[in-house]
């Protein structure tokens, strides 16, 4: 039975929710101007409390997913695992700052929100997307648990270096700050509450009726999270309309670049369609959650920063669900190997 099948509503109509909540949000922004005041102010080291705990609670079910175990498979098939992890970590970083350095020129925190979004491979959506490509869901999960270690090491590391070689400055320590709140602490609470709960209640307790449970916590914690973004940010992406179209230009640039570089490394490769799929999903998507939070982190709420990442979250939904449709529509026409 195809994957599809068992998709709830949210997953179904994936693109109305999100844009309903983008929608909500900027209503709210316009109608209730104080609360984005008073959402920021709950602040902990430059941190929002609300964000923090909306990242949480849609984080922390993805991270159950972790399997530590499924690493070990790695050699088993390793060529799109491979694939996957050059496109995120080599790939999308350098696409992104040419682009940036090509577009936005004068715009040092529009520069810096397409780094934060470029060089964060994304460890939660994806398991959406890949389930409606009805791709190699072993491979998502591998990849996707590989995706939440290296994340943790590699993310702050990459955004300093290339901040720096752009010359802009940063807060380095706050940007590892974000990365251990928002990644780091989800991730650990995960592996140990999925083996304490395994041990004390059993596997299928935990996959049966646990998951489940927090996984609709999850959806409702990503749709709560759209609004408080988009309310957040309601006044600068209304008032800045140049800016929106400015950054716009190098996100959807960047985004026809990387897949089309993955379709066509991954045909050359020789996959078959369902690794292909979750290679060039996994491999073009990005973790907008964390580079909203970290953008507004680094400078504050109306910053053009927290703009441009939110922005590529704007865009991301749309093309991952159209690289889905795409790509089932290029395994009709034998794209990949049968």
């Amino acid at each position: 039975m195809s994957e599809e099948h068992h998709l709830g509503v949210f997953e179904k109509y994936l693109a109305f929710w999100v844009a309903l909540c983008m929608a909500l949000g900027l209503v709210l922004s316009q109608v209730f101007p104080g609360l984005s005041l008073a959402i920021n102010s709950w602040q902990i080291r430059g941190i929002s409390v609300p964000i923090g705990i909306c990242l949480f609670l849609m984080m922390y079910p993805a991270l159950l997913n972790l399997q530590l175990s499924e690493l070990k498979k790695l050699m088993r098939n390793p060529k799109p695992i491979v694939i996957t992890i050059l496109s995120n970590w080599v790939l999308a970083p350098i696409v992104t700052v040419v682009l940036a350095n090509m577009f936005l020129v004068g715009h040092d925190q529009l520069i810096v929100s397409l780094i934060l979004l470029g060089s964060s491979p994304c460890t939660a959506m994806v398991l959406v997307w890949g389930t409606l490509a009805e791709g190699n869901q072993e491979q998502n999960v591998i990849n996707t648990s590989l995706n939440t270690v290296s994340i943790i090491f590699l993310y702050a590391p990459i955004v300093s270096l290339l901040t720096g070689i752009q010359n802009i400055p940063i807060d380095r320590g706050l940007l590892l700050i974000s990365v251990l709140v928002f990644i780091g602490i989800p991730m650990v609470l995960g592996y140990f509450s999925k083996r304490y709960l395994i041990g004390s209640r059993g596997e299928n307790w935990f996959q049966d009726v646990y998951k489940p449970v927090v996984g609709k916590v999850s959806m409702l914690a990503l749709l709560t999270t759209l609004v408080v973004l988009f309310s957040l940010n309601g006044d600068v992406l209304l008032t800045n309309p140049d800016l929106m179209v400015l950054v716009s230009v190098p996100l959807l640039v960047g985004f026809v670049v990387v897949v089309g570089v993955n379709l066509i490394v991954t045909k050359a490769a020789g996959l078959r369609y369902r690794e292909g799929i979750i290679t060039t999903i996994i491999g073009s998507s990005s973790h907008f959650e964390i580079a909203i939070a970290t953008a507004i982190s680094l400078y504050g709420l109306g910053s053009q920063a927290a703009l441009g990442t939110t922005m590529g979250l704007f865009w991301e939904v749309p093309i991952m669900l159209g690289l889905v449709y795409l790509g089932k529509w290029l395994n009709t026409k034998g794209f990949w190997k049968g």
